[in-house]
Parts: C-alpha cells; sequence; structure tokens
C-alpha cells in the first residue's frame, strides 16, 4: 500500500516542501530510503523501526520503499523521523485518520522509545511553509515556543509518536499553540554586563561607538594595550538600537538552523553579539562544513561581529570579509550543495598600532619600521576601505582615572540611538533596510544630499587624503547618521567635518 505524508526541507534560510512516499509491499524484508538522504536520514530507518515497534505498533516483516521527492535535492537531519514513522502506520492500515493528514505539514526527530526530540530550522520551515499556503503543522514539543511566534498557522506540539497517532485517528484533542507576541518580548530590557559609565575619558571613542551603533556603520579602534578598545567594544550592545519584528525573526532563523536558538525563548530579542577567537578557520567565519552551516558572519546578521586584535587573523580569513561587508550576504558553494545566508552585521575591530603597541602612545615604541610596515600589512587597503570609522584610543590618564566620575550611562545614549534609528526605519519603510549603512549608491544620492558648503569640505579632503570612490560614498553615509542623531532633516558642513575626521586616521 502506497501513503504519502507532507513535510518540508530547508536550503539555507529558505524552506522546500518534502513529499515522503511510502510503499509497502510483500517480498524479502527491506527499508529502503531513496532522494538523495545523507547519512542521518539513511540511519533514520533504525529509529522509526525501533520507534513504532516501542510505542506498541506493528512492523511486520515487508519490503519498505520511502522516498523522499522532489529525489534531485539533498535531504539532511532528522526531521524526517516523525513523517516516515506515521508513513508505515498509514501504509499498513494501523493509521484509519479521521483527520486529514494530507493537510499537515510533519517535523520530528525520532528516539528509540517514540519519543519526538526537538530540531533544528522550525522558525524557517513555518514561515516557508505559510508562504506556500500550508495552515496545519506538527512540530515537535521541544520546539514549541519557537514555533508559536509565527502567525497565520495552526501549529501543533507533540511529544510522542503516539499522540500523533491518537490525534489523527480522532482519539486525542489537541490546542495548537498560542500565538506569541514578538513585539512584547523585544521590549523587555537588556542587562550587559559592561556599560558605558564606566569609560573613564575616551570621548571620541564613545562619540564614535555612538554613530556606529545609530548606522550600523563599520568602526575599528586603534591604540596601545590597555587603552579600553576591548571594553569599549564590549560595551556596545548596551547601546545598540532595540530589534524591530523583521529583524528579530530574519536573526531567529539563521540561529535556528544553528542550533543556537534557546528553546526557553525561542526567539532572538537582542542583536547578536559575536566575537570569534583569532584561530578560528576560514569556514568558521563564513560558514560550511556538513550541511553548509551558518558561520560567524551569518550568526552576527543585524548584530556586531568584534574582531579583537584583528591583524592577529590570517589574512586569509580575513580578506573573506570583504564580500559580506558589501553584500551583506555569503554564498557557500560546495560539491553538493550551494547556499545564500544573510549576512548584514556591523563590524567591529580593535588593533595595536605597532607590534608593541606602543607606537604614537605616551610610551616609547621598540619596533623598526620594518617590523611596524610588516604589521599593519597584515590588513589589506581594500578591506581597510570598506570600514566607515578609523578611530584613535590612547591611554587615559591617572587623573581621569582615579578622579573622573561616572560618565553618560549607555541607557541614555541608547535613546538618542532609538530615536535616530526610529528616523532611518520611516526613511527606509519602503527600501527593505533598515539603517543607514545598508544604503546603496542610489540611495546615497537621494538621502544624502549635501550643500555647496559641505561639498567643498568633502573635496578639499578626498584629494588631499586621497580618499577612493567608496570612502566619498561612506562618508556621506556616516555624514547622514550624525545628522538624524541631531534630528536634522539636512546634511551640514558640521556633520560632513566630523565624519572625515572618523576617516581621516587611517591617512595620517
Amino acid at each position: 500500500m502506497l501513503s504519502r505524508i507532507n513535510s518540508f526541507g530547508l536550503n539555507g534560510v529558505k524552506g522546500y516542501k518534502v513529499v515522503v512516499e511510502i510503499h509497502a509491499s510483500h517480498g524479502l524484508p527491506r527499508f529502503d530510503i531513496v532522494g538523495l538522504p545523507d547519512a542521518s536520514v539513511k540511519e533514520s530507518k533504525e529509529r522509526v523501526s525501533s520507534a513504532i515497534k516501542n510505542s506498541s505498533f506493528d512492523l511486520s516483516p515487508k519490503k519498505y520503499t520511502i522516498n523522499l521527492a522532489p529525489a534531485d535535492i539533498k535531504k539532511e537531519g532528522a526531521m524526517y523521523d516523525l513523517p516516515i514513522a506515521l508513513g508505515i502506520l498509514s501504509a499498513t492500515n494501523q493509521l484509519r485518520d479521521k483527520i486529514n493528514i494530507a493537510d499537515f505539514i510533519i517535523i520530528g526527530e525520532l528516539s528509540l522509545n517514540g519519543e519526538i526530540r526537538q530540531v533544528k530550522g522550525i522558525l524557517p520551515i513555518i514561515i516557508a511553509a505559510r508562504s506556500e499556503g500550508i495552515k496545519n503543522i506538527i512540530v515537535p514539543a521541544a520546539n514549541e515556543n519557537e514555533a508559536s511566534f509565527v502567525e497565520g498557522v495552526t501549529v501543533f506540539a507533540f511529544k510522542h509518536l503516539t499522540e500523533v497517532a491518537e490525534f489523527f485517528k480522532g482519539n486525542l484533542p489537541a490546542q495548537p499553540l498560542k500565538q506569541k507576541d514578538i513585539a512584547a518580548h523585544l521590549t523587555l530590557d537588556g542587562k550587559y554586563k559592561e556599560d558605558f559609565k564606566y569609560v573613564k575619558g575616551q570621548f571620541l571613542a564613545k562619540r564614535a561607538m555612538e554613530v556606529a551603533a545609530a548606522g550600523s556603520h563599520n568602526i575599528i579602534l586603534i591604540g596601545p594595550p590597555g587603552g579600553g578598545k576591548t571594553m569599549l567594544a564590549k560595551c556596545l550592545p548596551s547601546i545598540l538600537p532595540d530589534l524591530t519584528v523583521s529583524e528579530s525573526l530574519e536573526t531567529t532563523k539563521i540561529h535556528s538552523i544553528a542550533g543556537t536558538l534557546d528553546e526557553k525563548i525561542g526567539i532572538i530579542t537582542a542583536r547578536p553579539f559575536r566575537t570569534p577567537h583569532h584561530t578560528s578557520s576560514r569556514f568558521a567565519l563564513t560558514g560550511g562544513g556538513i550541511g553548509a552551516k551558518p558561520g560567524e558572519v551569518s550568526l552576527a546578521h543585524n548584530g556586531v561581529l568584534f574582531l579583537d586584535e584583528m591583524p592577529e587573523y590570517p589574512r586569509s580569513v580575513l580578506e573573506i570579509l570583504r564580500q559580506p561587508i558589501e553584500d551583506n550576504k555569503i554564498t557557500i558553494s560546495r560539491a553538493a550543495i550551494t547556499v545564500e545566508y544573510p549576512a548584514n552585521f556591523m563590524l567591529v575591530a580593535s588593533m595595536n598600532p605597532c607590534p608593541c603597541g606602543n607606537k604614537g602612545s605616551k610610551i616609547n615604541c621598540v619596533c623598526t619600521p620594518v617590523l611596524v610596515q610588516k604589521y599593519l600589512s597584515r590588513l589589506s587597503g581594500p578591506l581597510l576601505d570598506r570600514i566607515d570609522l578609523h578611530i584613535e584610543v590612547d591611554n587615559v590618564s591617572y587623573d581621569e582615572l582615579a578622579t573622573t566620575p561616572n560618565a553618560e550611562p549607555s541607557s541614555a545614549i541608547k535613546q538618542r540611538i532609538n530615536k535616530a534609528r526610529d528616523i532611518q526605519l520611516d526613511r527606509f519603510k519602503d527600501a527593505g533596510i533598515y539603517s543607514n549603512g545598508l544604503m546603496t549608491n542610489q540611495m546615497v544620492d537621494e538621502f544624502c544630499q549635501i550643500d555647496k558648503e559641505s561639498d567643498n569640505l568633502l573635496r578639499n579632503a578626498f584629494s588631499k587624503l586621497g580618499l577612493s570612490a567608496r570612502a566619498y560614498m561612506r562618508i556621506r553615509k556616516v555624514a547622514r547618521t550624525i545628522a538624524d542623531l541631531e534630528g536634522s532633516d539636512k546634511i551640514c558642513a558640521s556633520h560632513i567635518a566630523e565624519a572625515i575626521g572618523y576617516r581621516a586616521l587611517d591617512r595620517r
């Protein structure tokens, strides 16, 4: 007998429908799975067989052929265990459903005793199913928090194979998951370990961090060791603008696929802050491996990617960042699969000015010019050109550390940043972006118009500093953010001058 169960698969953050076809026939007992299954899918026959037997169902010795259609797309993961098990029960007349099983998408991994285990990627699967007009979905109970944040669908969560079987037989009344309000979770105040009120001195750096956070601009902090570069970066999450509902869903999709989502919360409520170690490989940063999983640049989507002591990273790893910084996405191509992940992150980096770290500070530098040049050459010009703000962070004096009272708290800075980001959200409501840092050149010409005085100022800086066309556009973006922080509709010469000052450090 033939049965069909609807399920879903993932290619990156995009989902596609998978029809699980089960044919049970007489012959030598066999259990074949076709349709480009990976190792974890092939092993499902052992999990499914044990789960059926341990759930008091009969698994008679027959020839079982399971086809996962479409057959030309590779299937990965254990999410097909539950639909395969239900398909076998249906094909062997053990599941005479009163509720039409064809109206449901079914996802779930099975344990050997029939319990339904958590799977990765539930949120993007449900969103993709909804876009195809599918309204009824069955997921593991362990994924219910994540699944309850999608509106417009009816989601049921179960803990055991027998519960699902009894549900379709009409013997187990089940209530769909109650939908949760994403916005209510995003308004919860976050508690951060670091706060800008504890940063003594460094007024220029703190102002630059505020501008960078308001417009999602890339920034690099350059200075001697102990000056506060890492602390400034760790304080950044406390002033990042609140996530919008759309940004939260986008970010949650990626973390759900990667398996880094907190199942107790089920949604990303704060902007990610990723700090990969300098020994991280290219694949750890960009993604890849088995199943082409997302890497750090994607896990930092709508958040921050912090590279502490940036020159210590292998140059080959750093150069990979050039493409996602420009395109806000990354494509992972492997022999059997090509996957595209979003990678709209704010790059925050720190570095010393030389190997000993004291060049340009109050402490004598012991590095030769050759050593300094060799150290700085670890960062390529094209990569630095993609960083909007270059900030010098010098050592703080003893008097500043000992006598200066607490500075402005992060909460006050964040209020200004949220106001500036609200202006940007309104500006780009029809453009599909959320911040000034994401503007295309066409948008820059539309939203970053400058007067004659500002144009002359920028013209002189362009020739004297040897700026590139990319730097010209990025200066105008930063100036637009500075104007937004002041609540100004127009970009003034003072805004352009400040933006140029953030760009001039690497040309000195």
